[in-house]
């Protein structure tokens, strides 16, 4: 998808190196100290095009979606083998959960196994219950029930973790733990995630619904999951409701797509 932000600003590429988000939510930002766009979690894989005074320009290789991010932030590319399916989880510093955390981690994460232990993975930020994560390779089949893990997460804009997300960061977590290649604004999932549906078609589980600069996923044939402002979390809604009071500020239903039933 032909994108300014998916597209490298050729003014900041001078190389290209492989190399992993270190730490637990990084912010990836629209230029140094500037705005979040979105965010990138632990294991995250991207290409470095550049280092300047402590910020690196790069581009993440799950979505193709560019900006800045400290250069302490990075780490040299590691074998990744495990996710977190959990809402979140921690590192902890023994293979007890009594000990101390070392980490957070949010759903999504991404982690390299070195060994397992009593129950646990051992990993370079600690050790990880194995009733938190998933091979990589292993995929969940209802992004509804992905996003109902989020229920209650704070909304923040450009947010991708269990600490905070916002509308399209919620569909990109749920997609992406599906095995659906998914983008990370709504203008994007609205241009080409699922099969659009006419208008006037009956909303089923799975389906996702799109204002201007807005989008929920469909439970039921009467409620819908969203992150939003209004509520400041996510959230059920009954779908009418939702498309009445976001009819006031935003407009009409812009668009009806529908995901792919499996990944």
């Amino acid at each position: 998808m032909s994108h300014p932000r998916l597209t490298p600003n050729p003014e900041f590429v001078q190389i290209e190196e492989p190399a992993q988000i270190g730490r637990g939510v990084v912010n990836l930002l629209r230029k140094p100290n500037g705005a979040r766009d979105r965010q990138l979690l632990l294991g995250a894989e991207v290409t470095v095009f550049s280092r300047e005074d402590g910020w690196a320009y790069v581009q993440s290789a799950q979505d193709g979606y560019c900006g800045f991010v400290g250069v302490s932030s990075l780490t040299q590319p590691q074998t990744l083998s495990h996710k977190v399916t959990a809402a979140g989880s921690h590192g902890y510093q023994n293979a007890n959960m009594k000990s101390i955390d070392r980490c957070a981690l949010s759903h999504g994460s991404k982690l390299a196994m070195l060994d397992e232990k009593d129950g646990f993975i051992r990993t370079s930020h600690g050790f990880v219950p194995k009733q938190h994560i998933a091979p990589l390779e292993i995929f969940e089949d209802d992004p509804a029930q992905v996003a109902a893990q989020f229920l209650g997460t704070p909304y923040l804009w450009g947010g991708n973790s269990r600490w905070g997300i916002d509308c399209s960061g919620l569909i990109q977590a749920a997609c992406v733990a599906c095995g659906i290649p998914c983008q990370g604004d709504s203008d994007m999932q609205e241009a080409g995630l699922g099969t659009l549906l006419p208008d006037g078609s009956v909303p089923q589980r799975n389906d996702l619904l799109f204002w201007k600069g807005h989008v929920a996923l469909v439970w039921d044939d009467e409620m819908l999951i969203h992150a939003n402002g209004h509520a400041m979390a996510t959230v059920f809604e009954p779908i009418d409701e939702a498309i009445s009071r976001i009819a006031q500020s935003d407009g009409a239903i812009t668009a009806h797509r529908r995901l792919p039933a499996k990944a």
